[in-house]
């Protein structure tokens, strides 16, 4: 474990291998969840966690599969059981509530840990998490295994480029570097199994009844994930979907400022 004044970084040995978090800010505030998305890690938090630190104790955990987490075969990688280590870390760490924020498919493992660790979680933050597959926009990610270990970074950054959308912001090198971190396995696995979820059952459905206040937050301009679909989180009740005009599929990266702003309004109603 090394620790700096602020920050802390451990491994925590899990279900299915090791796992990489971070902390920051002080141990004793309420505590914020950060949780990434697909073939993302904790970095992908960087520019939003100097805005959330001053009154949050922000705990970051690379998904089993992600950064510096173990890619092991051979074990799951559905979203249940991403969530339960997640709970797993969280237990470990000494994090009896948490207000959860998940980003992408992030949102979707927020969820599922709601689904499975309701005790943990005080509300729940989704950033740019589809509601279901009808709300998808298609990808072009499309590599064979023998093209994997060969991808160049302007490869991985040209198919990576709708995650942002911002005039004139260029997809940061942390973004290509987690892609290329990631087995072809991995890679794959997760995404399958991001997409299993939601076709079991829509997000807003699997809240309805859970009883968590819900922020929604999302990049009006998100070409990954249609934002009008963002309306149908109204459904969940207690719940509050706030658009980020000019801003795209990652406004955490794009535009960290007016993402902390609602999310710091929230937190400071629902942390405890």
């Amino acid at each position: 474990m090394t620790t700096s004044a602020r920050s802390e970084h451990s491994t925590l040995s899990l279900d299915g291998g090791d796992v990489h978090v971070c902390r920051d800010g002080p141990r004793d505030a309420p505590a914020l969840l950060l949780i990434h998305g697909s073939a993302a890690s904790t970095r992908s938090w960087d520019p939003l966690v100097p805005l959330l630190t001053d009154a949050h104790h922000v705990v970051r955990i690379d998904l089993l599969g992600h950064g510096r987490s173990a890619k092991p075969t051979g074990v799951s990688y559905e979203i249940p059981d991403q969530a339960d280590r997640v709970g797993s870390a969280l237990d470990r760490l000494g994090v009896e509530h948490a207000v959860v924020v998940g980003h992408s498919t992030g949102g979707s493992v927020a969820t599922a840990l709601v689904e499975n660790r309701p005790d943990l979680v005080t509300a729940l933050v989704l950033v740019d998490t589809g509601p279901h597959l009808g709300a998808y926009i298609a990808q072009d990610f499309a590599f064979g295994p023998e093209q994997w270990a060969e991808l160049t970074g302007e490869q991985v950054r040209h198919a990576t480029s709708t995650a942002v959308s911002r005039p004139g912001y260029r997809v940061p090198q942390d973004v290509v570097d987690d892609v290329r971190a990631m087995t072809y396995h991995t890679f794959t696995t997760t995404m399958a199994c991001a997409r299993d979820y939601l076709v079991r059952r829509p997000l807003p459905d699997r809240l309805m009844t859970l009883g968590k206040p819900l922020l929604v937050i999302f990049g009006e301009d998100d070409r990954r994930w249609r934002s009008s679909f963002a309306a149908e989180y109204y459904a969940v009740p207690d719940s509050r979907v706030e658009l980020l005009p000019g801003l795209g599929h990652s406004p955490n990266l794009e535009d960290p400022q007016r993402t902390a702003a609602p999310l710091l309004a929230f937190a400071a109603v629902h942390a405890r």
